[in-house]
């Protein structure tokens, strides 16, 4: 495994990339999040990349226009379909035995490639896809709140507090309000990704942490029993956890070797 920087074009601009090398004929394309750097949170994903590529398969990550040290202007997740689809082309030219291309992204990486119906990818890996509109509150989806509250009500102690007196009352029927609100209507932004996923012909998993915010308003927006959906237990957003990270790893070989248990 060799792990080389290079550079390539998206139309007028140049655009920073990595590669780490490995001989399998399938690869993984790391979508970066929110304004994230292709190396990722703490270097998350370029730790990702390597375990990857130590299994035998190539991995590319890259910085979107604006972002990093590629040239350009951020136009953000929405406007990232042709950074998207140019990465896939220098992946592909960087790794000639390529006959199929996997894109994972978490996050508003996951929404991006869901309303580029792939940008040109084989099969797709999806995390916790970001739903919420700019204008949308910033309060707890009701299923979070549902999700926060059975948890206290199995924690002994948290039965103490309430009976004891240990709880703000106005607090505790403030929640219970928003718990007991009915599932939301998709967002404009949620329904503009599930057509452009429509659009997709190829594999296709949505993994999600169980404990992840934008991963429960997600849930709120989507068929929960859409079979493509995988949870992990105790998983923050970014999979951080030993048990989750692994986890995740566990999920991306599956993708890459064709299986289609999610």
């Amino acid at each position: 495994m060799n792990r080389l920087p290079l550079t390539f074009a998206c139309e007028d601009q140049t655009l920073a990339g990595t590669i780490d090398t490995a001989p399998a004929s399938v690869g993984l394309l790391i979508v970066s999040g929110g304004n994230e750097i292709r190396a990722g949170a703490f270097s998350g994903q370029a730790r990702l990349a390597e375990r990857v590529a130590r299994a035998g398969f190539p991995v590319f990550r890259f910085d979107r226009r604006g972002v990093g040290d590629s040239e350009g202007k951020n136009r953000g997740f929405r406007a990232s379909a042709k950074d998207i689809a140019a990465a896939i082309d220098a992946f592909r030219a960087m790794a000639p035995q390529m006959k199929r291309v996997v894109a994972f992204g978490n996050c508003d990486a996951a929404s991006a490639l869901m309303l580029a119906s792939g940008a040109g990818c084989e099969a797709l890996v999806l995390s916790n896809p970001w739903t919420i509109e700019d204008d949308q509150d910033d309060l707890p989806p009701s299923a979070a709140v549902r999700s926060r509250y059975i948890e206290k009500l199995k924690n002994p102690a948290e039965l103490a507090r309430l009976v004891t007196g240990g709880v703000d009352l106005r607090k505790l029927a403030r929640g219970l309000a928003r718990a007991a609100l009915p599932r939301s209507q998709p967002s404009s932004l949620a329904q503009d990704m599930a057509a452009g996923l429509e659009k997709f012909e190829g594999q296709v998993r949505i993994l999600l942490a169980e404990t992840d915010r934008t991963a429960q308003a997600f849930v709120e927006q989507w068929d929960s029993a859409d079979s493509r959906i995988a949870y992990c237990e105790k998983a923050s957003h970014a999979f951080v956890e030993p048990h989750a990270r692994d986890w995740l790893f566990e999920q991306l070989l599956m993708a890459l070797r064709g299986s289609s248990r999610p």
